[in-house]
């Protein structure tokens, strides 16, 4: 199994906003004052074309697919927590917590990879789940570790651990199940995403350590990524609030790899944990504020990786 791909599906606003329906749990949004709707979503599409120009000047094979105006869909940028896409052509889809993020989910799309080639064998539908308000938001809940076959997972409301194991056994993972936390005006408060303070590279990882406040739980995660080989960069809280944890490492021309990451993210680090991952892999960073401000998601929630065999 392959850690890494060169295939990234991506989908280009057409109402980026400030989503009131996830702001009741994800702390990282923000509203702007004093600028216009249109001005957020114009901004947030110059954002995002720069971001694709430069994955395509990298050699990544980026399928952009435009957001409709039919839906309001003002997060529809994410598209990894609806959708994830594996090697033997199965597709996850996944219980979205915020009611107008279901109908970010586009049988459309679907049916135009298989246009391009791309199997799908199987569709494993979780959205039912939804019905019982319990919820697990794709790859934004779980960061993969394909090669190993383990799948890591911090609890939230947006991350239920049944499901999480029935997703595990569906897709042949073994679970790694912890709590991740954040301070919010001294409090400290569930992280809404795993993706947000952790990333697994194919020999690295990325992982906000003292997010773990169970010192067991933070052991057990410790060990898991040692046994696999990979080295850990730790970092710190702000740089979690600087999106440092949200990365994904992809394939670009000539299967050269990168670690794609914001500006911010990329600036929050420090001169020795950019050496570290230079050591493992090259970095492409590109500014991604008004998305990170608005969404309260960054480069990698923007990137659903496709895995999909092709014809």
């Amino acid at each position: 199994m392959q850690q890494t791909t060169n295939t990234i599906l991506m989908i280009r606003p057409v109402n980026f906003r400030m989503n009131e329906q996830t702001a009741v749990n994800n702390y990282y949004q923000e509203s702007i004052k004093g600028v216009l709707p249109e001005s957020i979503n114009t901004k947030a599409q110059k954002e995002f074309d720069t971001y694709v120009d430069k994955l395509r000047a990298i050699g990544v094979d980026v399928l952009v697919f435009n957001d409709t105006e039919e839906t309001d869909t003002p997060d529809s940028i994410f598209p990894n927590n609806w959708v994830s896409f594996h090697e033997n052509g199965d597709i996850g889809l996944y219980p979205m917590f915020a009611e107008n993020r279901r109908l970010e989910r586009r049988e459309d799309i679907l049916d135009t990879l298989e246009e391009k080639g791309f199997i799908i064998n199987n569709i494993i539908d979780y959205t039912s789940a939804e019905e019982e308000h319990v919820f697990l938001e794709g790859t934004g809940s779980i960061i993969l570790d394909r090669e190993n076959r383990k799948a890591y997972c911090a609890l939230s409301p947006r991350a239920d651990e049944d499901l999480f194991i029935e997703f595990c056994e569906d897709f042949e993972f073994s679970p790694v199940v912890f709590n991740s936390y954040q301070t919010v005006n001294g409090e400290r408060k569930a992280i809404y995403h795993t993706n947000v303070m952790m990333c697994i590279g194919e020999t690295f990882a990325v992982i906000c350590l003292s997010s773990i406040d169970d010192k067991k739980e933070r052991k057990q995660v410790i060990k898991h990524l040692k046994e696999d080989g990979k080295t850990i960069i730790d970092i710190t809280e702000k740089q979690v609030n600087n999106f440092a944890g949200n990365m994904l490492q992809v394939k670009g021309a000539n299967n050269e790899r990168y670690l794609i990451m914001s500006q911010a993210a990329y600036d929050a680090l420090t001169e020795s944990q950019i050496k570290t991952l230079k050591s493992h892999t090259k970095i492409l960073s590109s500014s991604l504020n008004t998305i990170e401000t608005c969404g309260g998601g960054s480069a990698r929630c923007m990137m659903a990786e496709v895995f999909l065999p092709k014809a």
